[in-house]
């Protein structure tokens, strides 16, 4: 059986800069030239900052960050 592939994805369009995810989870975000998240790379999340991804999401006020497994 494979093993699941968690990514994290910021949704723009409801992103409002709060940076709440950039600042729970630096390793999985980042900011853009206005301060708003995005992920990082093609936002693969390890197992080890699964516990991180998970938190961002949860904190997120705009409910922009989401987390799927492929």
């Amino acid at each position: 059986m494979a093993s699941k592939i968690l990514k994290v994805r910021v949704d723009r369009e409801r992103c409002q800069g709060h940076a709440r995810c950039f600042a729970l989870a630096p390793e999985l975000f980042e900011l853009d030239q206005f301060g708003n998240g995005r992920e990082r790379g093609d936002g693969t999340v390890s197992a080890a900052l699964e516990a991180k991804a998970r938190l961002a999401q949860s904190n997120c006020p705009e409910l922009a960050v989401e987390v799927t497994e492929e």
